[in-house]
């Protein structure tokens, strides 16, 4: 199925259409749809078969542009994997002025705290820095409508399960919530 077929907005299809995706794979052709009608998702496929714009493009369908508030956390096991989604996330939603804001350790508290105090709809992060920007008062996860553990399993993996029951707990009960992960 080509991307169209989604009905996404025409500034989500432009950037698609620019980075030269042409047809859905299957974990996009299966989860896109659940997400976008308001569903909780488990997806789980291989690296490089289009997970992170499975539960992108969703998201930033979703999301109220006039709002400077976090609409949208992704967490991400590494600091890596958190630049890369952000970046990804960006491309996908440049042409509708979507703010992505990657947050994790190693990194100036300063310049994170500035970018959220000049408004983001989407953060992701590594479990440890968003849990000590949390405590500093900088990041205010009340407004998260959408949710998403990518990498799940490595997270788990890795002892981050305290770390993101205690993330969750600062986000709204009512939020959707994605998992996903590659195993």
């Amino acid at each position: 199925m080509n991307f169209e077929s989604l009905n996404l907005r025409p500034e989500l299809l432009k950037a698609v259409t620019e980075l030269g995706y042409e047809n859905q794979t299957p974990i996009q052709e299966r989860a896109i749809p659940a997400l976008i009608a308001g569903r909780d998702v488990l997806g789980q496929a291989q690296t490089g078969t289009g997970k992170t714009a499975a539960f992108a493009l969703p998201l930033l369908e979703k999301l109220d542009y006039s709002q400077r508030s976090v609409q949208g956390l992704v967490l991400a096991p590494t600091r890596e994997l958190a630049n890369q989604v952000a970046e990804a996330i960006y491309q996908y939603g440049k042409h509708l002025g979507a703010r992505v804001l990657a947050i994790y350790g190693g990194s100036p508290y300063v310049r994170q705290i500035k970018r959220l105090e000049s408004g983001v709809h989407v953060v992701v992060g590594t479990p440890g820095r968003v849990i000590d920007l949390i405590e500093k008062g900088a990041l205010d996860l009340s407004t998260v409508r959408y949710l998403v553990l990518d990498e799940a399993d490595e997270m788990l993996k890795m002892g981050f399960i305290d770390d993101v029951e205690t993330i969750l707990r600062s986000t709204p009960d009512d939020r959707q919530t994605a998992l996903f992960s590659a195993t």
